[in-house]
């Protein structure tokens, strides 16, 4: 016989050596993927931020490869490999992230400006949870293209505040092999415990592939959980040591343009500033002076065919930062007793000029305070009046947190007061792996005219279940005539509502398997009566009989809706159209299509028709997103009301378009015209940005407003500003 190395002692001596080093390099790699922890790589050198990850420091670092699917097999690996790696200096935390694509030409990447709308991209998303409480975080997300978008969360996912803008920077690549990323983000821009040398930070990462709709995370991606359940997040470790000096941030800013109003032109001029000062790695001080918010958004448009008035969401920066920490834990928008945009502004949305203000926010342990004193000038209607807010939260258990507030309002001498009390017990490990809260809040209001009043209350209790395949939502809430939170909205008052929603989410296994989720819903009922006599305010019943959303990102639904109003006096619903008092009763159809978003050209459509009062209504609202390149997207919207009644019959419609652009990621803008025959004013809103560096902006803004209803168009005001905001550090 001839020699076999299969027989030879050696050679099998050799062989043996080998399989068990694999195995065991196998079962290290296997172990380490499985792994709920990464090890941030410590380096004194500076990173050079260019999305080349060819530096040192990325090879040193450890790197966590093991992504799975939350969408659209969940459990499957991902189908594209993705590799991240923390690593950090004294001054910074830096995120490596490596985006294979076997088809980079397909790579969906059409977004560059700040803030853009991640959900249409390719994407990468970063939580911190930088206290490790299980309930707060940062959100950062970057696409191909280097554009940014950040969030605050609250309350594992109950709530966030997408306006928050942190000082963070990020620069990427694209290869043949696909999308690459590298991430600043300065330890001053987080909040931590100031009380450990050994950090331990949540933090969790997801991608996004958007031409198959796929979502892969590194750590819960069990379908119950979004990427904001900062709960289900792993353990960043290995930070050591951090510099905790002192921060101080001066942002000065200098305002110049011109207005004309009825004919007469006006120069304008204002100079300002904030100071930010990080007492602590958990505390931070913000001052603001002659505050400005010239580049906030212009609101959109709304055609308010209710007898309750209108909400618009806070859009400027200042309130925003602080936005979840001023939260009396009310829930919805029927009462809400802080509302920012009382400060600042006056009831025809008109600026109110600030004086100044100062606001703390921080952690400390497992008490959260926010404290904030803002103090506005005469503006000869309006006299001056200083807005003083204080809050605490405290964690209780995994998730939960009782907390009480008080808002005041002093002017010439007169005091009003909000205050109250909130608690919310959650868990996401419900019969397993399933979330559930329940919580509520007691509120009282009093000022020195009236004096105290024991019936000047509210309060609201609710429970929820927010899952996947199953969603109960429940909530009761009342608010007797005599409370009024003055630096609030009310849009219902003297009231008892109780709400209900229930809706089922199954997922085809075998037939229909190119539906992705049903939504069936077999009620979700609201009533509310008047509170001293028990009747009948508001009642609507929905019953959604078939929805669901296909594996390619269409969107099917269809309701049955049975509508009442009781109306206590006459209402005029449209000018010199008048609905006499008295109770009605109407049903009504709606039906929603909408196309997948990430599409170069989108669609999204309503259609509701039927009874309206003791006549009939057709509403149409639709929006087309054009997406033409990472340069240009082009929304428009256009709303339709065709509504005949017995004292008269009318149409109204609402048309706006918003253009945007972005020459590279640190130079975009927006234009928006919007009309309505309502009101039958012209709005036109230009926003131009540009960031010399993180940190500083400047933007050029030009408003106007043409009044329609005469035969000739009339420009009621033009206004004309450029605004430069400087970042120093100190």
């Amino acid at each position: 016989m001839g020699f076999s190395p299969i027989r030879n002692p050696i050679y099998l001596s050799a062989m043996g050596k080998v399989f068990v080093t694999l195995f065991l390099a196998f079962l290290s790699t296997a172990m380490l993927g499985q792994s709920n922890q990464i090890q941030a790589f410590r380096t004194d050198k500076e990173v050079t931020l260019d999305g080349e990850l060819n530096e040192t420091v990325w090879q040193n670092a450890q790197a966590i490869t093991h992504f799975t699917q939350r969408e659209l097999n969940l459990g499957e690996p991902s189908t594209q490999p993705t590799k991240v790696a923390v690593a950090y200096t004294n001054r910074a935390l830096y995120i490596g992230v490596w985006c294979y694509d076997s088809q980079p030409d397909k790579i969906v990447a059409k977004e560059m400006r700040r803030d853009f709308e991640f959900g249409l991209d390719d994407n990468f998303i970063l939580v911190l949870d930088t206290y490790n409480d299980d309930r707060n975080g940062f959100m950062f997300v970057t696409n191909p293209n280097g554009a940014r978008a950040d969030l605050q969360l609250f309350n594992n996912g109950g709530s966030r505040n997408a306006y928050w803008n942190g000082v963070w920077d990020v620069r990427t690549t694209i290869t043949s092999d696909g999308w690459f990323a590298e991430i600043e983000i300065p330890f001053s821009t987080l909040k931590y415990r100031a009380d450990m040398n050994d950090q331990v930070w949540g933090i969790n990462f997801e991608r996004n592939i958007r031409r198959n709709r796929e979502q892969v995370r590194w750590q819960g991606w069990n379908r119950n959980y979004d990427i904001d359940d900062v709960n289900q997040a792993g353990d960043l470790v290995g930070i050591k040591n951090l510099n905790q000096k002192g921060f101080v941030e001066i942002k000065p800013y200098g305002l110049a343009g011109a207005e004309k109003r009825n004919g007469e032109v006006s120069g304008v001029g204002e100079v300002g500033g904030d100071i930010n000062y990080l007492i602590s790695p958990t505390y931070k001080l913000n001052l603001t002076f002659n505050t400005d918010f010239a580049q906030v958004e212009a609101d959109g448009q709304q055609i308010n065919l209710s007898r309750f008035p209108l909400f618009f969401p806070e859009l400027r920066e200042f309130f925003l930062e602080g936005d979840d920490f001023f939260d009396f834990g009310f829930g919805g928008n029927r009462i809400i007793p802080f509302y920012s945009r009382r400060i600042g502004l006056n009831d025809d949305f008109e600026t109110v000029p600030i004086y100044a203000g100062a606001r703390v926010l921080g952690k400390e342990n497992n008490s959260t305070i926010g404290a904030m004193s803002i103090q506005t000038g005469d503006d000869g209607v309006n006299e001056t009046t200083n807005y003083s807010t204080l809050s605490w939260r405290q964690d209780v258990g995994k998730q939960s947190v009782v907390g009480a507030m008080t808002t005041n309002k002093i002017t010439d001498g007169r005091w009003h007061t909000t205050t109250g009390v909130n608690g919310r017990y959650s868990t996401s490990s419900f019969l397993g792996n399933r979330n559930l809260e329940l919580g509520g809040a007691f509120i009282q209001t009093y000022n020195t005219d009236d004096g105290y009043d024991p019936d000047a209350w509210a309060y609201r209790v609710f429970l929820n279940y927010p899952n996947d395949k199953l969603r109960v939502y429940s909530s009761m809430q009342r608010s007797p005539e005599p409370f009024e939170p003055e630096v609030g909205l009310m849009r219902r008052r003297d009231f008892r509502e109780y709400f209900g929603t229930v809706s089922f989410h199954p997922r085809p296994q075998k037939m229909l398997k190119w539906i992705r989720q049903f939504d069936f819903s077999p009620a979700s009922v609201t009533y509310v009566q008047d509170n001293p006599t028990g009747n009948l305010q508001s009642f609507e019943y929905s019953l959604r009989y078939l929805g669901f959303n296909t594996r390619k990102g269409e969107t099917v639904s269809l309701e049955y809706q049975v509508i009442a109003e009781g109306l206590t006096s006459d209402f005029e619903i449209y000018p010199n159209v008048v609905i006499p008092q008295g109770e009605y009763w109407w049903d009504r159809w709606r039906a929603t299509f909408s196309t997948f978003s990430g599409r170069a050209l989108s669609l999204n459509t309503t259609f509701t028709g039927g009874e309206f009062y003791d006549g009939t209504s057709f509403q149409s609202a639709s929006t087309i997103l054009w997406r033409t390149n990472k340069y240009l997207t082009l929304n428009l919207r256009y709303e339709k009301n065709i509504v005949d009644l017995p004292y008269g019959n009318f149409e109204t419609d609402l048309i706006s378009s918003r253009l945007r652009y972005a020459i590279n990621p640190r130079m975009f803008g927006s234009a928006l015209a919007q009309w309505n025959t309502a009101q039958e004013l012209f709005n036109f809103n230009f926003r131009f940005q540009l960031i010399p560096k993180i940190g500083t902006d400047f933007f050029l803004i030009v408003n106007q407003t043409v009044d329609t209803r005469g035969a000739s168009f009339t420009t009621e005001s033009t206004t004309v500003l450029a605004k430069l905001i400087w970042r120093f550090v100190v």
